[in-house]
């Protein structure tokens, strides 16, 4: 009587308790359970929970979470009078397959002065929110392609790893998993190394910095890490983060080279050079032929624009040439005249063009001296223009050409017999006159078949086939009629 009294007396004890208690007798009959334990199975009363333990393992199905075979149930533990705890199981109604928890269970076995078991009692907690958030997270987790790793703060071990931190470093899962951050060391090369431990050993968030990570196969990755304390299950850890930086690293090795490249050809061409800012034309740089040539060195124009040097002479050129680099990105062989500080003006062919160096745009001008060819050029045309001063020895498609010659622009009237030879020309005025192939033979005494080649010859270089069309074309172009003596 008196252990009913008890019994009862601990039910309404635990009766208003948010875990769930199931109560047992060693002869396997349920004899109790809270509300917590009926809501945590889906049940409304005792008999649809099971009113023993057989009832029970026919209406729901348990899978341990540590992989254990479910051989026996908790339950069925609890009656051998096994105590446990922490134990995590999932458990489905197998009436009802929608319904399923997950428990974290633990036992209590009373016995009395003799040692025998008295109380039997299963304590359950529902844990599903909980795993179903921790399962959200790991699908997030190894969906995230950001490369991630979670350690564990108290003893510093890898707990977790995503797929793109083994795609990035070429780690398989189980190399990871269980080894310390000193093993697969995610903070190898960190430039504030230090800091980063001391703020893991505080469990204090890592910030950003660039480290370079050593590979199984001997490599090495440079990436960003960064590391933000959290909680997985209630055991502290921290998750590091990582931004792979090896596509930059590359790129900015490449772009450097290019650089080099760039300087090297920009100091090395024999033509002066300069490289200005596209925004006001600051010059940022010139090279070693523009120093020679104009006679300003490096010091004394970066940061001065051509104008300011008092480069330009003419400032409608300069308007024009920095009015078309702005319009259109070029300029190609502008001649102007341009001031050196040495050599005094010289004749230039300005040609540029917008160029972008580290994203920024700037403005390349090739400056060619011409100063030698323009001053041959006067020389040649002031010898022409002396020659035809006195043209009485001079044939005339010999003047015209010369004419063309000084002045290029200029049309001419060209000849249209200098294509012709002299016994051509001779048959040209001879048939235009109406002389037959006889007559001309006799005037000129040849043989009346090399008159018809001569003639022959004539039609073909006029592009004509008789006689008639000879006498028109004759009189379309001026030319007279003439038998010579």
């Amino acid at each position: 009587m008196t252990a009913s009294v008890d019994r009862s007396e601990l039910r309404q004890i635990i009766a208003g308790l948010t875990e769930g208690v199931i109560l047992v007798e060693p002869d396997q009959s349920i004899v109790w359970a809270n509300d917590a334990a009926l809501a945590m199975h889906g049940a409304e009363n005792l008999a649809e929970l099971g009113e023993t333990v057989d009832a029970y393992r026919a209406r729901f199905s348990l899978r341990y979470r540590n992989n254990r075979l479910p051989e026996q149930y908790p339950i069925e533990r609890v009656v051998r009078g096994e105590t446990f705890h922490d134990v995590i199981v999932d458990v489905k109604r197998t009436d009802k397959p929608d319904v399923d928890f997950v428990h974290s269970l633990r036992s209590i076995v009373v016995t009395d002065a003799s040692g025998t078991p008295s109380c039997l009692a299963l304590i359950l907690q529902n844990v599903t929110p909980q795993f179903e958030a921790e399962e959200r997270f790991e699908k997030t987790f190894n969906a995230n392609p950001a490369p991630a790793v979670i350690c564990r703060l108290s003893d510093l071990r890898h707990v977790k790893v995503n797929v793109g931190f083994l795609e990035m470093t070429g780690y398989t899962r189980d190399a990871v998993i269980g080894r310390s951050v000193y093993e697969v060391d995610v903070l190898a090369g960190a430039r504030s190394r230090d800091l980063a431990i001391s703020r893991l050993n505080e469990g204090a968030t890592i910030p950003q910095m660039e480290a370079c990570l050593e590979l199984p196969d001997g490599g090495t990755r440079f990436v960003i890490v960064a590391g933000q304390p959290m909680e997985l299950g209630d055991e502290p850890c921290m998750l590091f983060s990582f931004a792979d930086l090896e596509l930059r690293k590359k790129a900015e090795t490449a772009l450097r080279q290019s650089e080099e490249r760039f300087a090297k050809a920009f100091q090395l061409t024999p033509v002066p050079t300069m490289l200005c800012r596209a925004e006001g034309f600051a010059i940022t740089g010139v090279n070693e032929a523009f120093t020679r040539v104009f006679g300003y060195g490096q010091d004394r124009v970066v940061g001065r624009t051509p104008d300011e040097i008092g480069l330009w002479t003419k400032d409608a050129a300069r308007l024009r040439f920095e009015g078309a680099v702005m319009r259109t990105g070029f300029v190609l062989g502008l001649e102007t005249c341009l001031h050196a500080e040495s050599a005094g003006d010289l004749d230039c062919l300005v040609s540029a063009e917008r160029v972008t160096i580290n994203d920024e745009a700037f403005v390349l001008a090739v400056l060619q001296d011409i100063t030698d060819r323009k001053r041959s050029e006067r020389d040649l045309f002031e010898a022409i223009e002396a020659v035809m001063a006195d043209t009485s020895w001079f044939s005339r498609g010999l003047i015209e050409k010369l004419a063309s010659l000084r002045h290029p622009g200029a049309e001419t009237a060209e000849d249209p017999t200098l294509s012709l030879t002299v016994r051509e020309r001779q048959m040209l005025g001879l048939v235009c006159a109406g002389l037959s192939d006889d007559t001309i033979a006799k005037r000129l005494n040849l043989s009346r078949n090399t008159v018809r080649n001569h003639t022959a010859a004539l039609y073909r270089k006029l592009g004509l086939h008789k006689r008639s069309e000879v006498i028109v074309w004759a009189r379309e172009h001026n030319l007279p009629a003439t038998i010579p003596k």
